[in-house]
């Protein structure tokens, strides 16, 4: 009679079985790797096989391509080659590290850019910084034979941060700092360069990812390029605008503006501020309006007051105020009737030896009624280029022998080279072309009749200087009056005399104006116990 077991014990020796089989059951392998797995084990077999019977000294396998390295830009078809010669029976495998990517015709890596190509080369579409790295061509033979790839992949330059964001707005006297920060591979080189400009420092560029501006001014501002290059692709670039905040800054055109009754006159200031200045006018102390006679216009920078059919009462001083949010200046101009200087015209060489025909030329909307002549013989030691006295000494001496000569005058006239200048007041000077003697090096001044009158713009006179010494150097100014006062003092003008006499001519004052075409020739009289021949040319 057969033995019966409890039920419980049967479903123990079950569940014994089960776990049995489940400890020596294999692990599943994914599809793709089991067939590489067979592939290799395969290939081993016939190398074993094919060794066995002698065959491998024969057909050999053998790697035509060589280990290279390769450079791709990002973005491109990535195609390593792997050219084997004699490979049946065996495998060919690409790996990356330990990543098998294919197993002879067969792609392992789920990556669907990969793939092989005209044989076992490995082609990889849209390249990206990350497949740069090492590719291994493997055959799979008892001892495995590879070649390896290494891959560069070369990134195009990006500016990825700049620290102001594009725009920056600074208070003048302001320091700034702007980083640039760019990415790529290689490692781009970052430059800063200025739009239609020069850096502050003078340079056209700056090798640097920093720039730096000290004391920062109205100059300073514009358009700042940051540019990035790697020699890949092309290169990257962004602009910073710096805007800077200022006072306003004025200039005039012209701080004499010389006109004449019923003239025009156009007072000129160049205003620049940020923000934009209101700009009011003056003369004197009083606030002009825009009237008839008083236009007032603004283009862009330049602010120009327009005085029509000018009256006496016009000339003198007047201002211009420019205000802002963070400041306030003034610029002040002249509107003269006086003439303006003069200008000397005759050659700086005399053909005489003791003699010099001078001449000069002035602009003047008022006939000039006088001009006064200053010459004096360059001391000991002073030399002359190109018309300008080479010394320093010149303004001592210059000092010391103008001192003399002011004493005969009531107002005082500044130049580069002496301070004798005359007022109004001419008659300590004995009357017109009276010629004052003084010391060896002293100045000699001749006040001139501008008779008669030119209504001429340009009008002017030459003069012969008598009893002058031989090859000796000399200098001289010229001050012209109309009727509503002295010019400025022209800059000195040199001349120097002749060895020996060229030519005789007549010693003669001439008055001019432009056009001047008829001519009368006056008697001689006397100057200063010198005797002068005159001769005038009548507009």
């Amino acid at each position: 009679m057969a033995e019966h077991r409890p039920m419980s014990t049967i479903s123990q020796c079950k569940d014994n079985q089960r776990h049995i089989r489940k400890r020596t059951q294999l692990p599943v392998l994914p599809r793709s790797l089991s067939i590489v797995i067979a592939l290799m084990l395969l290939s081993q077999q016939l190398w074993e096989s094919a060794s066995a019977q002698g065959l491998m000294t024969k057909h050999e396998p053998m790697f035509i391509s060589r280990s290279e390295t390769f450079k791709f830009i990002a973005g491109d078809i990535i195609v390593l080659p792997c050219e084997v010669a004699n490979t049946e029976p065996y495998v060919v495998a690409w790996k990356r590290g330990i990543a098998i990517l294919t197993a002879g015709s067969v792609k392992v890596t789920p990556d669907p850019r990969v793939r092989l190509v005209s044989g076992f080369n490995l082609q990889i579409r849209d390249a990206v910084p990350q497949d740069a790295g090492d590719y291994i061509c493997q055959i799979a033979t008892m001892e495995p034979r590879e070649i390896t790839h290494t891959v560069e992949i070369l990134v195009p330059p990006r500016i990825h941060h700049i620290s102001t964001g594009g725009h920056l707005q600074v208070k003048k006297g302001s320091s700034v700092r702007i980083e640039c920060s760019a990415s790529g591979n290689p490692t781009p080189n970052v430059t800063w360069s200025r739009k239609n400009n020069i850096l502050p420092n003078g340079e056209e560029k700056l090798h640097s990812h920093v720039l730096s501006i000290e004391n920062v001014d109205r100059h300073k501002g514009g358009v700042y390029i940051c540019t990035a290059n790697n020699g890949v692709g092309q290169p990257a670039s962004s602009q910073v605008v710096l805007h800077v905040l200022y006072p306003p800054e004025i200039s005039v055109e012209r701080p004499v503006v010389f006109s004449g009754e019923g003239h025009e006159a156009m007072l000129v200031c160049i205003v620049h501020g940020e923000t934009q200045p209101e700009v009011i006018w003056f003369k004197d102390t009083m606030q002009l309006d825009t009237t008839e006679r008083h236009i007032m216009e603004n283009r862009g920078s330049r602010h120009t007051l327009i005085i029509r059919k000018v009256h006496p009462q016009d000339f003198g001083n007047y201002s211009c105020v420019a205000e802002n949010q963070l400041g306030k200046s003034r610029k002040t101009l002249q509107l003269s009737g006086k003439p303006n200087v003069a200008v000397f015209n005759s050659p700086a060489i005399s053909q005489y030896k003791d003699r010099y025909n001078i001449s000069w030329a002035v602009d003047s909307h008022t006939p000039i009624e006088e001009y006064k002549l200053s010459f004096r013989k360059l001391p000991q030691g002073h030399e002359v280029v190109d018309n300008a006295i080479d010394s320093q000494s010149s303004l001592s001496s210059s000092s010391s022998s103008s001192s003399s000569s002011s004493s005969h005058s009531s107002q005082m006239y500044g130049s580069a080279t002496h301070n004798h200048r005359i007022g109004s007041n001419l008659g300590n000077y004995g009357g017109y072309g009276n010629l004052m003697h003084w010391g060896h090096n002293d100045w000699r001044d001749v006040v001139l009749p501008a008779v008669p009158l030119s209504h001429h713009y340009t009008q002017g006179m030459s003069y012969m200087v008598r009893g002058l010494d031989p090859d000796q150097q000399y200098e001289a100014t010229v001050q012209s009056r109309n009727r509503y006062g002295w010019s400025d003092l022209t800059n000195s003008f040199f001349f120097s005399t002749s060895s020996n006499d060229n030519e005789m001519r007549d010693l003669s004052v001439t008055f001019y104006g432009s056009g001047a075409v008829n001519r009368q020739k006056l008697s001689l009289i006397t100057l200063s116990g010198a005797t002068l021949m005159l001769r005038l040319i009548l507009a």
